[in-house]
């Protein structure tokens, strides 16, 4: 984790950089271009929550053997975890962020109220996929 922290907090680095240059090097006559500056600052600004993200968690866990530089590739075998073999929730939670998206673009409060209430029941659906049902046996 501390890897990939290092790599967001200097990817969110490189982007404030960028941002600054960029805005001194549309600064003509006064009017700089602020919708690039903004993006680059939002860009950099979501990297460096991640990287503080993942360098907070490589603290409190033991070094992952990709993270020592003494780690063996045997080290790293074994179950990672549980993975979803099929699902169509995702179909339906897209579906749902169109009609929302839709609800949006056209503004539409109904049509937005909908799309919302279907993405809530559709993240609801993915989240809780495995506990519920006659597939509830397969986790224990």
């Amino acid at each position: 984790m501390r890897t990939e922290g290092r790599i967001f907090n200097l990817v969110a680095v490189f982007l404030y950089l960028c941002a600054g240059v960029y805005y001194w090097w549309t600064d003509h006559e006064m009017k700089p271009d602020w919708a690039g500056t903004v993006a680059l600052v939002l860009a950099g600004t979501l990297l460096l929550m991640c990287g503080l993200y993942f360098s907070f968690i490589a603290r409190r866990i033991e070094p992952r053997p990709e993270d020592r530089p003494d780690g063996e590739i045997e080290e790293g075998a074994g179950e990672i975890g549980f993975f979803s073999p099929g699902s169509y929730w995702p179909f339906g939670l897209a579906l749902a962020a169109t009609v929302t998206g839709l609800g949006v673009v056209f503004w539409m409060y109904w049509l937005m109220a909908v799309g919302v209430v279907a993405l809530l029941l559709a993240t609801g659906g993915l989240l809780f996929e495995y506990y519920t049902g006659s597939r509830r046996g397969m986790l224990e």
